[in-house]
C-alpha cells in the first residue's frame, strides 16, 4: 500500500479540516485528478492525487482535522513498485511512501520504484500547481528562488508578471490554455463549491422546559477565525486611535469618477479610492507595513504593498488580499475587489488571494457599521478600520455646516508603534483623504 500524507499548503498550516472527499474506496484516479477538499484557515484547497492507481482506504473522514504530515489516503501499490522486506511465511508488502503534493521524496532501493513518476514532479504546493494550471504554465520553466528548487506562489506570479511584458517568451504547457487579450493564458472558469442543500425542520415545541440550549462544535471557518483572532489578541499588545475625517471632498470625488469607470463597465466604491491614499502613507511610515519575528526579534520591513481587505463571506469574515496594489490603476483596484468579493462569498479563493497581506483596511462602513474597534491581522502590526460616512452639523470657520464625516480607529501593536507615531499617522491620513486630489501626484 502507498499513503499519501496532508501537505505543507504554506502560510504556516500546521492542520486542516477535511471539507470533502472527491473519491471513495476503490474509485481509480489520475495523477492530479482532484482528490479531496480541506479547509486551512486560510482558505478552501483542493488537493489533487499524486499518483495514478485504485483508492484503497480512506483514512480521515469528512469534518474530521488532520495534522501536517498525516497519512489521509491509501493507494494500492502499483504494478512494478518495488517492496520492502518480505516475510517468506506470508509474503506482505512494505509500505511505501508515496511524495506528497508539496514536496518529492528522494527515491530508495527498498521503498520506491526509480521509475516512479511522481518522485520527478517539480516540487510545488497543490495550491501553486492548481494556479499553474489555470494560467497554462509549465512549472518546469518557472525558476525557483528556493535552495532547495520548491516553486512558490510568489515565484510562479512573477513568472506571469514577466510573461506580460514579453507574453511571446512564454512557454505553456502542452495543453493549449484560452489567451486573453493581454497576452496572458486565462484561466478556466472556476466552479463554485458545490454545497449541500439546507433544509430548515419546522421548529417543534419544547418537550421539556428544562431543555434550554444547545451545543454545536466549533468547526470550519469559525473555527479557524477564532483561533487566528485569540492567537493575534494572545501575541500582540493592541493599542487603538480615533478621529473622525472630513469625507466630503471624497464623495465628490467618487460622484466625479463614476461615470467614467461605469463606461468601463466597473463599479466604483469607496475603497479603491481609501486603498489609493492609504499606499503613499505606508511608504512615508513603513513600520506601519513591516512585521516582528518574535523568534529572533527582528523588524521584518515589506517593500511590497499587499492590502488585506476584510471580506464578509457566508461563514465568517474573511481577510482577501489585493497584491502589490501599489502597481495597480483604480478601474484594476475596483475590478480585483469585485473579483475578491464574490470569490468570498463562494469560496473559491486561491490561497495567495486570502494570505500574505501587509497591512489591512476593514471599511465597517459596507457592514453598516458606524464605527468599530479593529483586532490586528497577526502578523502584522497594524489594522486601519473606516466607519461609514455620515452627514454631521460641524463647525468651520464660525459657522455650523453640514459635512460627510467619517470616523477612523487605528490599531497597532505596541510594541513596534508608539500613540504619537499612530496619531500622525491619522493625522496624515486626514489630510489626504480631505484632500483626495493629491492622489494624482502618485497615481500608477
Amino acid at each position: 500500500m502507498q499513503e499519501f500524507k496532508l501537505p505543507d499548503l504554506g502560510e504556516g498550516m500546521q492542520e486542516a479540516e477535511i471539507r470533502r472527499w472527491l473519491v471513495k474506496p476503490g474509485d481509480v484516479v489520475k495523477m492530479d485528478q482532484p482528490m479531496v477538499e480541506v479547509e486551512t484557515d486560510k482558505a478552501v484547497v483542493e488537493i489533487p492525487s499524486p499518483v495514478a492507481g485504485r483508492i484503497a482506504d480512506i483514512l480521515v473522514q469528512e469534518g474530521q482535522v488532520a495534522k501536517l504530515g498525516a497519512a489521509l489516503v491509501t493507494f494500492e501499490a502499483p504494478a512494478g513498485s518495488v517492496s520492502t522486506s518480505r516475510s517468506p511465511s506470508n509474503g506482505a508488502k512494505g509500505a511505501v511512501s508515496v511524495a506528497t503534493a508539496s514536496r518529492a521524496i528522494a527515491p530508495t532501493a527498498s521503498t520506491a520504484s526509480p521509475s516512479t513518476t511522481a518522485q520527478r514532479r517539480v516540487l510545488a504546493a497543490p495550491a501553486v500547481r492548481k494556479r499553474a494550471f489555470e494560467l497554462g504554465i509549465d512549472l518546469e520553466k518557472v525558476p525557483s528562488s528556493q535552495s532547495t528548487g520548491r516553486v512558490t506562489m510568489d515565484d510562479l506570479l512573477a513568472y506571469a508578471e514577466r510573461a506580460k511584458a514579453a507574453p511571446a517568451a512564454l512557454p505553456t504547457s502542452p495543453a493549449t490554455p484560452v489567451v486573453s487579450t493581454n497576452g496572458i493564458a486565462a484561466a478556466p472558469a472556476v466552479q463554485p463549491i458545490e454545497q449541500e442543500p439546507v433544509s430548515v425542520a419546522p421548529v417543534a415545541p419544547s418537550v421539556s422546559p428544562t431543555i434550554q440550549e444547545e451545543r454545536k462544535p466549533l468547526m470550519g471557518l469559525r473555527k479557524r477565525i477564532a483561533e487566528h483572532m485569540e492567537r493575534s489578541w494572545r501575541t500582540i499588545p493592541h493599542a487603538t486611535a480615533f478621529d473622525e475625517v472630513d469625507g466630503s471632498e471624497l464623495v465628490a470625488l467618487r460622484q466625479a469618477l463614476k461615470p467614467a469607470a461605469e463606461q468601463r463597465g466597473v463599479r466604483l466604491t469607496y475603497m479603491p479610492l481609501l486603498i489609493k491614499l492609504l499606499i503613499p502613507l505606508l511608504k512615508e511610515f513603513p513600520v506601519f507595513n513591516a512585521s516582528l519575528d518574535e523568534g529572533t526579534r527582528e523588524i521584518i520591513y515589506k517593500r511590497v504593498y499587499h492590502i488585506g481587505i476584510a471580506t464578509d463571506s457566508p461563514e465568517g469574515l474573511l481577510v482577501t488580499v489585493l497584491r502589490n496594489a501599489d502597481q495597480m490603476t483604480l478601474v484594476q483596484l475596483a475590478q480585483q475587489l469585485e473579483h475578491l468579493v464574490a470569490g468570498a462569498q463562494k469560496r473559491t479563493l486561491s490561497l495567495s488571494e486570502v494570505s500574505g497581506s501587509t497591512f489591512t483596511l476593514n471599511n465597517v462602513g459596507s457592514f453598516g457599521g458606524s464605527s468599530g474597534t479593529p483586532i490586528i491581522n497577526h502578523p502584522e502590526v497594524a489594522i486601519l478600520a473606516v466607519g461609514r460616512l455620515q452627514e454631521k452639523a460641524v463647525v468651520r470657520s464660525g459657522s455650523l455646516v453640514a459635512r460627510m464625516m467619517m470616523p477612523l480607529a487605528l490599531s497597532f501593536d505596541h510594541r513596534l508603534i508608539d500613540g504619537a507615531l499612530a496619531g500622525r499617522f491619522l493625522a496624515r491620513f486626514k489630510e489626504l483623504v480631505e484632500h483626495p486630489q493629491q492622489l494624482m501626484l502618485d497615481m500608477v
